[in-house]
């Protein structure tokens, strides 16, 4: 079985923005998982060189424009490789093959009676570089580039016979209902073709940026005419006859819903005309935006995909381009929301249940994981999870794949906080009890991990690693791996946290100095609490003694025990505005309970995760009825809420800061 997968080939005028990254990730994630459901998989990607616009880039910055494509080409495809973008092949529409394909499918349309000669006048937008229908602008405008006015342009050039495939197009969108998806798209283009089509130019004359026709080398072939046909000479078509018929029709076309028409109208009639296949697919996917407005360099909403790498690493921004946005919708980034995600998915979901998962592992079973049992709740979810993520990524539901996946992880988390291995690890008659909780979550986990190889390919991999799964990387297949395996003991490997969490007030106005905040009783306490110690009366003004030296003895300050803790989990207090249950880790033998007064500055979901600084050694006090073994550090900025005192994730719980 093979699948030949193609993106939209980019125009080298300007350097990659954050769309056409989340057009290649997509494509990426449907190529790894291909590959791993062990499907012979040809991934294609390019840059289209033969733009005017291009030429004029190239004589602005002085360059020849064969020179100026080269360093472009080096610009996206080190962008692509920072996103980790598995591409098989790299084309550019300048090099000899893709001539050769373009000149011999002109010529053979040519000879097929549908291209001529004439004279064509209309709307013509230079950023699209695509004539327009005056029924098609908004506002005298081209839809694609608002701002920019279209020119009229008249001009003697060869025509494609467009109008003459209308009838075959209808037949062919009936009998291959989903030939373009999503419906959207495809309803879009079967209004287009019941109003009829009009025959296009396949040409522009009086330019020498650009491939000859073969039957009229004055004229050059129209940009789009010509980008179009990449999908067909990068697989031998013109060059390689054999190659060819291996890997055509194409499987999937992935291209922004602004082009479904020339790849869903003009491209299956091309290729009819040549007496070749159409693909099989075509899959228009949505805009993103920013912060609810287009992305634009003019207006600085335009997203550099570096600046996300750079950020958390290529694994996040691959995740929230793929869970975050439906595919085929628009969607909406903002770095709020980005470091959000990051931290609920990763810092606090899957990071902290692998850190936790190991730690455990390696405290009460000397880093080996037994099978135990046959899974139980566990194994359910994840047999679920599995057969809903093939279903999804099946249909190009990406991000219910992802969701998938992560449904097993909150089940993990669930999990662990039900059995409560801890408890188990005191009692000798719970061995086997906690011998099957610890492998069961561990193998939940490398369920979860492989599911989201193609997703988070290196996190996934070194997640592979510490959960002790030895299978080299390609040789992870999905119908194998992906579901329960309840056979063989597992060597975890620890290691530092995976996702460090971010704080997402960094950069505010906070004060900076910091003071230790004790928890403070609930409003609401009354005589179930510890009263709280009564406000201190004012000093006199006169007569005010001299201050007494309130500095303490180095003694003093070694009585209270300090200590790096890790909150496990966190939830409300019932009936209290301030307090916080949390459960931390202190590197005990189990977790402790302590009650904080930071409700005003935190949700509880936000917690589990966060490495912070305890007093470990304060006498236990009841809160609201909780009994709380510790008290949390936070700073107290004049009239804002707590502030959590930090410890770096490097440090494990339980050590004692000084």
């Amino acid at each position: 079985m093979r699948f030949y997968l193609t993106t939209a080939i980019d125009y080298v005028n300007s350097r990659p923005h954050l769309g056409q990254a989340y057009e290649k990730v997509w494509a990426d994630v449907i190529a790894r998982y291909k590959r791993l459901c062990g499907v012979e998989t040809y991934f294609l990607m390019g840059n289209d060189e033969h733009s005017q616009n291009v030429y004029k880039k190239a004589k602005e910055a002085g360059l020849d424009p064969l020179e100026y494509c080269g360093e472009m080409e080096r610009v996206f495809r080190a962008r692509w490789a920072e996103l980790t973008v598995s591409f098989d092949d790299f084309i550019r529409t300048t090099e000899p093959r893709h001539r050769a394909a373009v000149q011999k499918l002109a010529q053979r349309s040519y000879e097929a009676g549908d291209i001529y000669e004439g004279t064509y006048e209309g709307w013509y937008c230079v950023s699209c570089e695509a004539f327009r229908q005056e029924k098609d602008l908004v506002d005298g405008k081209c839809p694609c580039h608002p701002t920019l006015t279209p020119e009229w342009i008249k001009e003697k050039n060869y025509f494609f016979r467009l109008s003459k495939y209308r009838d075959r197009l209808l037949a062919h969108f009936e009998a291959h209902p989903g030939f373009l998806q999503p419906d959207v798209r495809r309803n879009e283009i079967l209004r287009l073709l019941e109003a009829g089509l009009e025959d296009i130019s396949m040409s522009r004359a009086g330019q020498a940026w650009g491939i000859p026709l073969p039957f009229a080398p004055e004229n050059v072939v129209y940009v789009w005419f010509d980008a179009l046909i990449n999908y067909a000479s990068a697989v031998g078509y013109g060059t390689d006859d054999a190659r060819f018929a291996q890997w055509w029709p194409a499987d999937l076309h992935i291209i922004g819903k602004d082009i479904t028409r020339f790849h869903t109208v003009v491209w299956p009639a091309m290729l009819w005309s040549a007496g070749i296949e159409a693909p099989r697919q075509v899959f228009g996917h949505g805009w993103i935006n920013y912060g609810g407005q287009r992305m634009s360099k003019t207006l600085g909403t335009s997203v550099d995909p570096a600046d996300l790498v750079a950020k958390f690493g290529p694994d996040p921004a691959r995740l929230y381009l793929t869970k975050e946005i439906a595919f085929g919708n628009d969607g909406d980034f903002t770095w709020e929301r980005y470091e959000e995600r990051y931290n609920a998915d990763l810092a606090n979901n899957l990071g902290n249940l692998v850190s936790r998962v190991t730690a455990m592992v390696h405290k009460y079973r000397a880093g080996t994981a037994t099978p135990a049992g046959s899974g139980g709740a566990l194994a359910t979810v994840v047999t679920d999870a599995s057969t809903r993520y093939h279903q999804a990524m099946g249909r190009l539901a990406l991000h219910e794949g992802v969701a998938a996946a992560f449904d097993i992880v909150t089940a993990a988390n669930g999990f662990v906080a039900e059995k409560a291995p801890w408890a188990l690890a005191k009692n000798p008659q719970d061995a086997g009890q906690l011998d099957a909780v610890l492998f069961e979550v561990s193998e939940a986990v490398r369920a979860a991990a492989t599911l989201l190889l193609p997703v988070t390919p290196t996190a996934a991999a070194e997640l592979l690693r510490r959960l002790g799964d030895t299978t080299p990387a390609g040789e992870v297949r999905l119908d194998r791996d992906g579901g329960w395996r309840n056979t063989g003991a597992r060597t975890l490997q620890a290691g530092p946290a995976m996702w460090p969490r971010t704080d997402l007030a960094a950069g505010s106005d906070r004060p900076a100095h910091v003071t230790t905040k004790e928890t403070p009783v609930d409003e609401n306490a009354g005589a179930t609490g510890p009263a709280a110690a009564p406000a201190a009366a004012p000093a006199p003004v006169a007569d005010a003694p001299a201050p007494a030296d309130a500095r303490i003895a180095i003694d003093d300050f070694m009585k209270v025990e300090l200590r790096a803790a890790k909150i496990v989990a966190a939830e409300a207090v019932p009936k209290s505005k301030k307090l916080i249950r949390l459960t931390v880790d202190v590197g005990e033998a189990e977790p402790r309970t302590i009650v904080a007064g930071i409700a005003e500055g935190y949700q509880p979901a936000d917690l589990p995760g966060r490495m912070i600084a305890i007093v470990a050694n304060l006498k236990p006090a009841k809160l609201m009825g909780i009994e709380s073994n510790g008290m949390v550090l936070a700073a107290s900025p004049e009239g804002g809420a707590p502030v959590l005192v930090a410890v770096d994730e490097r440090v494990a719980p339980g050590t004692r800061v000084r």
